[in-house]
């Protein structure tokens, strides 16, 4: 039903349009969901139930976080990493929503391929800012659409403060990274990296290798199935990559 909706008013209204007030329909349709059985902690909404999209993943019909978006927001709070300057890849709309009226922060949205809420277009293997200049930076399901990772992550590594942390994460498999540069059409893609515009697929020890190379010290939280994940629509298990100089 929430695709059908979702797909109906997407072909009727342009896309900047809906965007914009994309928080009004959202208020309608959210009704819907109204209850006790679980809260949003992004937008703290209160609902019966959670949307479950066909992937499998749980969507806040108030404000449109997925179970990723809403561990994050937890982990930015947990860990007092929403100050200072902040560097925020490709941002969900819900996130970006929250960041941005935070006055005393320094909020940096970037989008390089114009499909996000952003101010900025950073090409994340030539960020257009100076030496070590963020607190924090968000780089969630980003590292797999780039084909120079590694550049990317000297980037990374560069416009980082020395106390600052980075948040990774990507879709992760067993074993060893898969990638392969002959692989180049979208179509190729999708059948090799599960999607068209990936060009690898990670494993956990693989990307921490990677970053470490890079100079990074790599801590990975791997989240497990808690009371929480009913309350919030947390999805476990899950694996975070908390990344400093």
């Amino acid at each position: 039903m929430y695709d059908f909706i979702k797909n109906s008013i997407a072909a009727l209204i342009p896309k900047k349009l809906l965007f914009e007030n994309e928080l009004f329909f959202r208020s309608v349709y959210s009704l819907l969901y109204l209850g006790n059985n679980h809260t949003c902690n992004i937008c703290n909404y209160k609902l019966r139930k959670f949307i479950r999209l066909k992937n499998g993943d749980l969507l806040c019909p108030s404000c449109g976080s997925l179970s990723r978006n809403r561990r994050l927001w937890k982990l930015l709070n947990d860990n007092h990493h929403i100050t200072g300057n902040i560097l925020h890849f490709s941002p969900s709309r819900s996130l970006y929503r929250n960041l941005k009226k935070i006055e005393s922060l320094s909020y940096f949205s970037t989008d390089y391929e114009d499909e996000f809420l952003a101010e900025y277009k950073f090409d994340i293997t030539d960020i257009n800012q100076e030496n070590s200049k963020f607190d924090t930076i968000i780089c969630y399901h980003i590292l797999e659409h780039i084909v120079d990772d590694l550049k990317a992550m000297k980037e990374l590594y560069r416009v980082l403060n020395s106390t600052g942390t980075i948040y990774i994460q990507t879709p992760f498999k067993d074993g060893d990274i898969y990638e392969d540069v002959s692989v180049v059409t979208p179509e190729e893609r999708n059948i090799h990296f599960g999607q068209h515009d990936h060009v690898r697929v990670y494993s956990i020890k693989g990307l921490k290798l990677r970053l470490e190379q890079t100079g990074f010290k790599v801590k990975v939280i791997n989240f497990l199935k808690t009371d929480d994940d009913v309350i919030y629509g947390f999805l476990s298990p899950e694996t975070t990559l908390i990344v400093t100089k």
